[in-house]
């Protein structure tokens, strides 16, 4: 089971600017509790996501990777180049949205523009293991079409791409039941299966967030994301108690079931004060 611990998503809305040594010395926390995954930083303009100007720099301040994962979002080749170039990087993740209007919104390219410089950026990842985040893939909020077949289309053809280490299926609309995720992930299973290169990303209020969880189980899904305290997720959801997967609260239950991550359950507790004290701080 893989567990990706998403700080970045935690941090990137943010109104105030995180010092480096502070984000440098909570990512350090989650790596002496065990977290093996994390989702740290992007290289995206600073224009439109502050919070991550620094990225080269807490990168350099972490250490080596050794058998861990550090991702990074990427929105264009300009991002890829940084990220090339960057200390201790494993892994670049890059959005695209099933839906035409938030693709546009999000990286100024329609739909099928976008599969070439997809294309084109898993060739020039030099080394870098690519993670595909599929945005919008279950519902969006501004009508365009969707269904779960959908979903597995866009699924379908992106593991036709060589070079292509995994594809997150994201609730960036931040509403998906679990009933609409059993159906997804139905429709994923029966134009290809499931793998352990497929995962989600999942966004929920907090007394839906194991019946989810559940459900992505039962389906056979072995990835998942999340972040402590549950901070971060959807901007459209409409519902502030709507954020990402609660860490403290799903790496308990995936324990129950006798999911063993290596990750110090002990020190959960700890660890999402300090994620909340952040954003008490930052936000």
């Amino acid at each position: 089971m893989k567990w990706v611990e998403c700080p970045r998503d935690s941090w990137q809305g943010f109104g105030r600017f995180i010092p480096t040594v502070e984000k440098v010395r909570y990512l350090q926390m989650l790596l002496e509790a065990g977290f093996q995954s994390l989702d740290l930083t992007s290289f995206v303009s600073p224009r439109w996501v502050p919070q991550h100007a620094d990225a080269e720099a807490v990168l350099a301040a972490m250490p080596a990777p050794e058998e861990r994962e550090y991702l990074a979002i990427i929105g264009n080749l300009k991002g890829l180049e940084r990220a090339r170039q960057a200390p201790h990087l494993t892994t670049v993740g890059y959005p695209f949205a099933i839906s035409e209007t938030f693709q546009r919104k999000n990286l100024n390219l329609g739909i099928e523009e976008s599969w070439p410089v997809l294309e084109q950026l898993i060739s020039e990842a030099e080394g870098l293991r690519f993670v595909v985040y599929l945005s919008m893939a279950f519902g969006n909020p501004y009508g365009d079409a969707w269904e779960p077949g959908l979903t597995a289309q866009f699924v379908e053809r992106m593991r036709r791409l060589p070079g292509l280490s995994g594809i997150v299926l994201a609730d960036t609309y931040g509403v998906a039941s679990a009933q609409t995720i059993a159906q997804t992930l139905q429709a994923v299973t029966q134009s290809g299966g499931l793998d352990e290169k497929l995962g989600l990303h999942l966004h929920s209020r907090p007394e839906n967030t194991l019946e989810k969880v559940e459900v992505a189980l039962r389906a056979g899904v072995r990835w998942l994301e999340g972040a402590l305290g549950g901070i971060g997720g959807c901007p459209f959801a409409g519902d502030e108690l709507v954020g990402n997967l609660a860490t403290e609260q799903v790496l308990p239950y995936l324990a129950r079931q006798g999911e063993q991550l290596g990750i110090d359950l002990y020190r959960l507790p700890e660890l999402s004060s300090q994620a909340l004290l952040l954003r008490t701080q930052y936000a």
